[in-house]
């Protein structure tokens, strides 16, 4: 008989004050953040809870106050080689706030004199200003706003007081994330004509990081929820399914370290001074590995990551473009590069995540110039020749975007100008010309590929070796033409 999950069916009794205010309360802060939390408090002497900010007016916030904040993150993967399962009850949240019902409680979370941490995701789109929230005492519609509404209520409670300030540490994937908040708070500060004594607060007393987080969070584990409730014992409705990778990299001094002693509770957590070349090593190693493997596979016959990655061929050709034509570029240890890309590729084989490859491709052409891109122009700077691979990706790409291979559709997802381009290119004739038309489009890369000595040459003969062999020539690329 499954118990239900609350503070009176479980032994932790413990009470702990609220140090972080967390705005967001959906898969992954719940399995990145908190999960973080609730190892800090029994490893370390943090001893601190966190209180969740509903962001937006029908959320999970009911959900979670009727298992008193309590829930299991499950971790599936591979570790050293190995599947790894481990289920933790995490018991670190307090509950949740709902600032659209109950304004007078979400302003009163600012008055706590414990409170020490901001944290948040609420989707890239999260950190922006809206010049139609126009009053400062009616909740505000963005973030932001309602940081702005939220530290105002601490500025007046504590007169000002320098020591009340906090570490902001949002989660949201945009470069230079805690940058850009400060902005905003900042845009509303003057939007609302709120006083200079309350900007220069701002400004002086409360630190804001840029972060950059990496975890693969499926979510709830629809499929296998009954095992996991039966081996718990518990009617869990709040399960998160994670991988076991964390990586939490925090541009923070000695002061946020201290506050938030992640490294005495051996956690993956980094605080650095410039987090620039950890987010170009994921981006160019784990976003680009995707990208440059996903027309590779698909046209290969293959739907997954893992299948992908298991694939003689396609394992082999990945781990030889990650190696030899992606980490010469980056300018991190090669002990930490090669540590984090065998950490991909373990990543990638997860048997317990389904990664479907048609789904990755989701704006491919943005994303091939962002992820693989600065790589191929890196590799030519540093080598002087072309990386085989990376331009073997490219042309399986334009490839790719014809929207058919071998008699069967391929459900292509781009922006109607990128579809349309790729439908009049297909149609022209060609493959020296479609390749042509496609490298000099400079919408596309934002320079005319064309121009590079030997790189429409490389990749109209892969075209055409993949248009005449209906088949992908995996073994023996070269990029010394």
């Amino acid at each position: 008989m499954l118990k239900e999950l609350n503070r009176t069916t479980i032994s932790d009794s413990s009470v702990r004050p609220v140090k972080i205010l967390q705005f967001g309360e959906g898969n992954f802060l719940r399995a990145f953040v908190d999960w973080m939390i609730d190892i800090l408090n029994e490893k370390t002497s943090f001893n601190g809870s966190v209180q969740i900010i509903q962001p937006i007016a029908q959320g999970m916030g009911d959900m979670i106050n009727s298992q008193d904040g309590l829930y299991h993150v499950v971790l599936n993967g591979i570790k050293n080689g190995k599947e790894s399962q481990n289920t933790r009850l995490i018991t670190c949240v307090k509950g949740a706030i709902n600032p659209f019902t109950d304004h007078g409680a979400f302003l009163k979370t600012a008055e706590n004199p414990d409170l020490r941490f901001i944290v948040s995701n609420t989707t890239e789109a999260g950190i922006n200003f809206d010049q139609k929230d126009t009053d400062s005492k009616t909740l505000a519609q963005t973030f932001p706003g309602k940081l702005t509404q939220l530290l105002f209520h601490r500025f007046q409670y504590y007169n000002g007081s320098p020591d009340k300030g906090l570490i902001i540490i949002p989660c949201e994937l945009i470069e230079k994330n805690g940058e850009n908040l400060k902005i905003a708070i900042i845009q509303y500060v003057h939007h609302w004509n709120l006083s200079s004594d309350f900007k220069s607060w701002i400004e002086d007393h409360n630190i804001f990081c840029n972060t950059l987080v990496d975890r693969i969070v499926p979510g709830f584990p629809k499929d296998s929820i009954g095992e996991i409730q039966q081996s718990t014992g518990y009617k869990d409705q709040l399960v998160v399914m994670a991988e076991p990778f964390h990586l939490w990299v925090i541009e923070g001094d000695a002061i946020v370290q201290k506050a938030l002693p992640m490294h005495e509770a051996e956690l993956d957590v980094k605080f650095v001074k410039d987090l620039t070349p950890y987010r170009t090593r994921k981006v160019r190693i784990l976003n680009g590995a995707h990208t440059t493997l996903v027309p590779v596979a698909y046209l290969k016959g293959l739907r997954t990551v893992r299948e992908s990655i298991e694939d003689p061929s396609t394992g082999n050709y990945l781990r030889k473009t990650i190696f030899e034509e992606i980490i010469p570029t980056l300018d991190l240890s090669q002990e930490e590069l090669t540590q984090f890309s065998n950490d991909v590729i373990e990543r990638f084989q997860n048997p317990f995540i389904r990664h479907e490859l048609i789904s990755i491709s989701l704006n491919s052409i943005s994303k091939y110039k962002v992820r693989v891109l600065p790589s191929v122009l890196k590799y030519i700077e540093i080598r002087n020749q072309l990386p085989a691979r990376l331009l073997f990706s490219l042309a399986a790409l334009i490839r790719f975007y014809k929207g058919n291979w071998n008699g069967e559709e391929i459900p292509l997802n781009d922006t109607p100008e990128v579809l349309q381009f790729f439908k009049d290119a297909w149609q022209s004739g060609s493959t020296d010309k479609i390749a042509t038309l496609t490298l000099s489009n400079v919408s596309f890369w934002g320079q005319d590929l064309t121009q590079i000595k030997g790189l429409l040459q490389i990749v109209v003969l892969y075209l055409n070796q993949i248009e005449s062999e209906k088949s992908l020539p995996l073994e023996g690329l070269t990029g010394n033409r």
